[in-house]
């Protein structure tokens, strides 16, 4: 039995990116990832296939596999690639909570653009250079907290949770309303029969406060950035207290 190490293929960013052999190459992986998440911005990822990004590149499928040995590989340089827009300063400007917070609104608006980038690299972060210069990034204006390394981790991955969660969640209205043809407002119409129901009922009594007092015309821009705020003086409350003085 051969060793796990040469059944499986390596690593996409160890490997060059052109094939060294056979005839001179027409293609980038760069083109190729361009033509695979137009692809996945217009109908989703699980409509990129080797054979459709070949089509939109003008190659036979079987020629794409010189470049993209799989499509595990292609969906990570998508990945990457598009992280790319990610626009940080090349260093933190030493005020944790602005530069996390420019993190977060960055990956926010990258996801909102690319609306399947979110799912991919959940489990497994693919470690392309573009994802390593983010993950740097964060780290390093954490880095002066009095943090431990995991707990600086646990820092960024809690942001990046954070802007995740609320991203689906404005992904999923506008899924909704493609697929029942109702604006939020409409649907909040049609349910208001019902939500009188609910609040005569009784049982229900702090919903039931949200329900009279609460408002519910908060933009979605608005909303990110007062949990955003949460998160950062919850973080801050967990910080570890300056030593003074000897």
């Amino acid at each position: 039995m051969e060793p796990d190490g040469e059944r499986t293929p390596p690593v996409i960013w160890t490997r060059p990116d052109r094939p060294a052999r056979g005839p001179q190459p027409s293609l980038t992986r760069d083109q190729i990832a361009e033509a695979a998440i137009a692809i996945a911005d217009a109908e989703g990822i699980d409509a990129v296939s080797m054979r459709r990004v070949a089509a939109a590149v003008g190659a036979g499928t079987m020629s794409l596999y010189r470049y993209v040995s799989r499509r595990e590989d292609l969906v990570d340089l998508m990945a990457d690639k598009v992280l790319g827009e990610v626009g940080l300063p090349e260093r933190p400007s030493g005020d944790w909570q602005a530069d996390l917070r420019l993190l977060a609104m960055q990956q926010r608006a990258l996801s909102l653009r690319h609306p399947w980038a979110p799912e991919v690299g959940l489990a497994r972060p693919s470690l392309g250079p573009n994802q390593l210069a983010i993950v740097e990034f964060a780290l390093e204006a954490v880095a002066d907290l009095g943090l431990g390394v995991d707990a600086m981790m646990g820092m960024v991955a809690m942001l990046t949770a954070f802007v995740r969660g609320f991203v689906q969640g404005e992904l999923a209205e506008l899924d909704a309303q493609r697929r029942t043809g109702m604006t939020e407002d409409q649907w909040r119409q049609s349910m208001a029969p019902y939500m009188r129901q609910i609040v005569d009922s009784g049982r229900y009594p702090q919903l039931n406060r949200y329900i009279v007092e609460g408002d519910d015309d908060v933009e979605p821009e608005l909303a990110f950035e007062q949990g955003l705020d949460r998160l950062l003086v919850g973080l801050a409350a967990t910080l570890p207290a300056p030593s003074g003085p000897a």
